[in-house]
């Protein structure tokens, strides 16, 4: 097995972009989902309400900066090391963040149709991963929802493919936003596993992935559809949700790559049974 893509997402909900390697932190991937969007009262604005966020895209310059884009060429360049201020944010466990400054913001809610704030994580060892999420004491985590990575394989999306309409297009990886794509031979064998090594860095799995509407959002025209939760919820279904990718926590910094090998210790556990 080996790492065939990697992703980062440097703004919460914006659209992500490959990279050919990436430094590992205790909280995530470096340059991965330290931004994110708030409103007024400081609330998390997310692409499960607003899927239009995923038409935005972020490049990281440095751990403070980052250019902004829309998909008609407009684009802001903030940078926190310019200072920022302090605001209340409801993003579980995170408190504060850092807010960009004005400009910033009105280039956004121009773009987001309501008022929108841009909040910098400036401490990522603040956040705890929560324990219902696998957390354990100690462990942290970037502005990302469960847990610092998220790994999805090439076979088990093959697979999810055979089980959708004959007449769909193939599913596009991107809309599960993983941060390492594999090319496992067999599918959903991930969901076995308890610890990973990529490269030289090894990982915990925390849990396997619950699956929300974000993933109905098509990449390319952000209109929502019916797949691919509709499909889960035949096959891949337990507990009421569905189920996709694994969340991994690093037990090593380092760093990983495009081409790394993987190596995984299984155990014997119950996998979501088919609805």
């Amino acid at each position: 097995m080996r790492v065939t893509r990697l992703r980062v997402y440097p703004v919460k909900s914006f659209a992500g972009e490959d990279v050919d390697s990436a430094a590992v932190n205790p909280w995530g991937l470096d340059q991965d989902r330290r931004w994110a969007l708030v409103d007024s009262d400081g609330k998390a604005l997310t692409a499960r309400q607003h899927n239009h966020l995923l038409g935005l895209s972020a490049h990281a310059l440095s751990e403070t900066a980052v250019r902004l884009s829309d998909r008609d060429g407009s684009s802001i360049t903030v940078d926190m090391a310019d200072g920022g201020d302090t605001i209340e944010v409801s993003l579980d466990g995170q408190g504060t963040a850092l807010a960009a400054r004005g400009d910033v913001n009105a280039w956004l809610s121009e773009r987001v149709g309501l008022d929108a704030r841009l909040v910098w994580q400036s401490d990522p060892t603040v956040r705890p991963i929560d324990p219902d999420d696998g957390g354990q004491p100690g462990e942290v985590m970037s502005l990302a929802d469960g847990g610092p990575l998220l790994l999805a394989s090439e076979a088990s999306l093959r697979k999810l493919d055979e089980w959708t309409d004959a007449d769909a297009a193939p599913l596009d990886m991107i809309r599960f936003r993983p941060n390492v794509i594999i090319d496992d031979l067999e599918p959903f064998v991930e969901e076995s596993w308890t610890s990973v090594t990529i490269g030289d860095v090894r990982f915990r799995v925390t849990m396997i992935c619950d699956r929300c509407v974000m993933t109905t959002i098509e990449p390319s025209t952000l209109e929502r559809g019916k797949e691919p939760i509709r499909t889960l919820a035949q096959h891949r279904q337990r507990d009421h949700k569905t189920w996709f990718g694994i969340r991994l926590t690093p037990l090593d910094g380092g760093s990983i790559h495009v081409g790394d090998a993987i190596e995984a210790t299984a155990s014997e556990v119950s996998q979501p049974a088919a609805g």
